[in-house]
């Protein structure tokens, strides 16, 4: 038998805890079963990266600020980064949302280890879109980096649940979710602020998603819940998932955007709000020019036009153009506001601000 690599060991403990997580989060009967799952999902993510950086030959020692040469030690061994600095080194752009998700739940771990048992059950719902997107994203990075054969799917089970299927559920989560203690609650609410608008609303910090509970006849082969793409169903199930649903799915779609033209803002609607907030001219042309480099919406004419970045702009299907928010306009005057700020967004100089003159009926300030 040929010989595991140096990582194999750490990757494996990586995959353990990260099961170990799962196990106590699903647990009702664990007094601190989302202390157990921040803490064991914290130790897997380290052991994750720690096995990335031995397979890539990257020091993770930290070296001895007196004598580079040597190694800091702890009891003899040498001081390795924690989760924080691998974090780091992994993704060096602190606006990385897997980075943001990560670094949120060693922050939150540091608050509530040995405090909040009160409250396991509260935050645990507060979180469970951000502890969803931990998950996957561990599920991500070992697959992508090492191999689907270290997949967490064969490891874990769809757990059943009653949660929001019935408004009694759905009542009493609310309740349980305004137990959570103030200084708690002022710790998530300044972690989001603090983070960029399309970080925060991005999936992989947290997962939002919405079911529709439904019942279905199924085979013993079958999934009780099956993930799949709308690009992957035949044309027939297309039709039919329009018009009643296809039941028994979660469709993970690429995706049918939102239509409404509520609070949003046509081209010229853009340029008038950006034009009357910053200090140089903005025209038609440069609106054009920041939705193409920031990839905001497809070119006209791609036979795609739903797939947008729906947070600044969304298709509108029945009129055939589309809407931007409120979000993309608030962009607009934050990144254009300087003469570098402009350049750097729009991907050239701004000209100076035109101000059109009064016309002839106007009677003049006196």
């Amino acid at each position: 038998m040929a010989r595991q690599p140096r990582w194999h060991s750490t990757l494996a403990t990586a995959v353990e805890e990260a099961c170990l997580a799962v196990r106590l989060y699903n647990d009702p009967q664990e007094a601190r079963s989302f202390e157990g799952f921040v803490v064991h999902m914290h130790l897997a993510w380290l052991y994750l990266l720690h096995a990335e950086f031995t397979r890539d030959g990257k020091d993770f020692r930290y070296r001895d600020p007196r004598n580079s040469r040597r190694f800091l030690k702890i009891d003899g061994e040498p001081k390795n980064w924690e989760l924080e600095r691998c974090c780091r080194e992994k993704w060096p752009e602190s606006s990385n949302p897997v980075r943001a998700n990560v670094e949120f739940f060693i922050a939150l771990r540091n608050k509530i280890e040995h405090r909040y048992t009160r409250v396991q059950e509260s935050l645990a719902l507060a979180l469970a879109g951000h502890s969803q997107a931990l998950l996957l994203n561990f599920e991500n990075e070992l697959t992508s980096t090492f191999d689907t054969k270290y997949s967490l799917a064969t490891r874990l089970r769809f757990p059943v649940f009653i949660g929001t299927f019935t408004q009694p559920g759905e009542d009493t989560l609310r309740t349980l979710h305004d137990k959570l203690p103030a200084p708690l609650k002022k710790f998530i609410a300044n972690y989001h602020t603090s983070l960029e608008s399309e970080v925060e609303q991005d999936q992989r910090f947290a997962l939002r998603l919405r079911v529709t509970l439904d019942l279905a006849n199924r085979g013993p082969a079958d999934l009780a819940i099956k993930f799949t793409r709308i690009e992957d169903l035949t044309e027939e199930q297309r039709k039919v998932l329009e018009e009643v649903g296809k039941t028994g799915l979660v469709i993970h779609r690429e995706r049918l955007r939102n239509v409404k033209g509520l609070n949003e803002y046509s081209p010229q609607q853009v340029v008038d709000k950006v034009n009357s907030e910053i200090p140089y001219t903005f025209n038609r042309g440069h609106a054009t020019s920041a939705w193409k480099l920031h990839k905001i919406r497809p070119e006209t004419g791609d036979p795609h036009p739903e797939r947008t970045t729906e947070q600044y702009c969304v298709w509108d299907e029945r009129h055939g153009d589309y809407g931007y928010t409120e979000a993309w306009v608030k962009k607009l005057i934050r990144e254009c506001s300087t003469r570098e700020g402009f350049k750097n967004f729009i991907g050239r100089e701004p000209p100076e601000h035109y101000v059109k003159p009064p016309p002839p009926w106007a009677k003049p300030n006196t």
